[in-house]
């Protein structure tokens, strides 16, 4: 019936595996637990081994990083039931029918997103303050809204997949760096016209970047965003849009200038103890465009 996949990099996962073993065992459904540990060091593979010791779990450690799509890919491939629960290893359960929500919506022919929350308290280091402002702000989002463009904005920290469904589509394996793989993956949902059905049922985030580590990874996306929009010209985020919109209106290179002359004051708001998302949509757009720029150079 059901294969609860999650790709592991350095994090604890017993308390998550837990949850979801004991919510299986209530519902008395078909279950198994498959963990892939994708290349973590040796002290976080050395906490993690305790959950292979439940039953119906699956825990298995690769010798080396493979990427983010590979490892869902491979997780896939490994499933032994029809249906598949993606998650990200940072999450935490928070409903106490989390497992039951799903199974009450599973159908062969569409995808169900549950969503993606954050604890309603800021965290108390204000270096993990932006991540939280960013995840409560603009991925929290309840389903009565995400229902609004079902395709749009897919995350893959939370969502179920007929398992032959999901193989007639996968990730894309060619994508290495971070980002917009699950991006991707939208898109090709929404061309096929498959349903996405979303529901109330998220996990929470509980893997909350520094700064420095948020920004670094909002660097890479958005560089990877580009080399994806240039492959894929129907490609659709919010940067996307209002990047096209710049070019068509010909302000890139007026706001390049002034996006780059204020990339310090950008950085020195998104760092600081009230950090303004504008700031990191501005800091965004001028990666987007200074990108553009050093691609159409070459």
């Amino acid at each position: 019936m059901l294969s609860i996949l999650i790709p592991v990099y350095e994090s604890d996962v017993n308390e998550l595996v837990e949850t979801l073993h004991r919510q299986c065992l209530t519902t008395g459904v078909n279950f198994e637990i498959v963990c892939f540990d994708d290349g973590s060091g040796d002290s976080i593979r050395q906490i993690n081994r305790a959950v292979s010791a439940l039953d119906r779990v699956r825990y298995e450690e690769l010798p080396q990083n493979i990427g983010r799509s590979a490892i869902r890919n491979a997780l896939a491939n490994a499933a032994r039931y029809d249906y598949l629960l993606f998650m990200d290893n940072d999450s935490r359960v928070v409903r106490e029918d989390f497992i039951r929500r799903y199974l009450d919506h599973l159908a062969p022919d569409q995808l169900l997103c549950g969503g993606r929350c954050y604890s309603p308290t800021p965290p108390q280091e204000p270096d993990l303050y932006l991540h939280w402002l960013y995840g409560t702000n603009r991925e929290q989002i309840p389903a009565a809204i995400r229902r609004q463009h079902p395709w749009h904005g897919f995350m893959t920290n939370n969502f179920v997949v007929p398992k032959a469904l999901f193989q007639s589509i996968r990730f894309e394996e060619s994508i290495l760096e971070y980002g917009h793989e699950d991006t991707l993956f939208g898109r090709e949902l929404g061309l096929r016209r498959i349903p996405v059905i979303h529901i109330d049922n998220p996990l929470e985030h509980i893997g909350l970047e520094s700064n420095n580590t948020f920004l670094k990874k909002a660097a890479v996306a958005v560089r990877n965003l580009h080399r994806l929009s240039c492959e894929y010209p129907d490609l659709d985020t919010r940067l996307l849009r209002v990047f096209k919109a710049v070019k068509r209106l010909r302000l890139a290179g007026f706001l390049l200038y002034v996006l780059h002359d204020f990339q310090g004051i950008l950085l020195a708001s998104l760092r600081s103890r009230r950090p303004l998302l504008y700031a990191l949509d501005a800091y965004k757009l001028g990666l987007l465009l200074w990108e553009d720029k050093l691609v159409n150079r070459q």
